[in-house]
């Protein structure tokens, strides 16, 4: 019997390549999107054991808690659209508020703390990659220039619903 290789996680500019290359298929035509005004619509198109790349579209006024990635570096690009971006950095005065133009990726390690959002009128469509692939989820609030955990969840899924939120001790 022998021991299975150990993965290591994809790099920045491998994720990167991952969601550049999905997204230029997604503006092809090669995979369907779906809107759902009552729940974010979103599809896993691969995973591996380095790897999980995710479809996802975003009507008005969709968004996520903020939260991290569990430990898993990621990436994504904005394929049609615009999304809002609100980006903790410790010691900051407050969250930083930045526009994803369609086009635009996003690359971020494993400590990144973010809430992605649809602030504008109509569906936006992004491809999401993380390596390595999504095991772990927290969720944050921020308590005037600290981050608070309110929850981690076990997850595969990065939209899956974020649980009731009250703050961890």
């Amino acid at each position: 019997m022998t021991a299975n290789p150990t993965h290591a996680p994809l790099s920045l500019a491998q994720l990167v390549e991952w969601t550049s290359c999905v997204a230029d298929d997604v503006r092809a035509g090669l995979y369907a999107i779906e809107a759902d005004a009552d729940h974010r619509w979103h599809v896993r198109l691969h995973r591996d054991d380095d790897v999980d790349v995710w479809l996802i579209s975003w009507t008005t006024d969709q968004g996520t808690q903020l939260h991290d990635h569990g430990g898993s570096s990621g990436a994504f690009t904005v394929v049609s659209g615009e999304l809002s971006e609100t980006i903790w950095t410790p010691g900051a005065e407050q969250l930083a508020d930045n526009p994803r133009h369609q086009g635009d990726t996003v690359v971020f390690g494993e400590h990144y703390v973010h809430d992605v959002r649809n602030t504008q009128p109509g569906t936006a469509v992004s491809v999401h990659a993380y390596s390595p692939p999504l095991s772990l989820m927290n969720y944050y609030d921020v308590d005037g220039h600290e981050l608070v955990k309110l929850a981690s969840v076990w997850t595969d899924d990065p939209e899956e619903p974020a649980p009731a939120l009250r703050a961890v001790s």
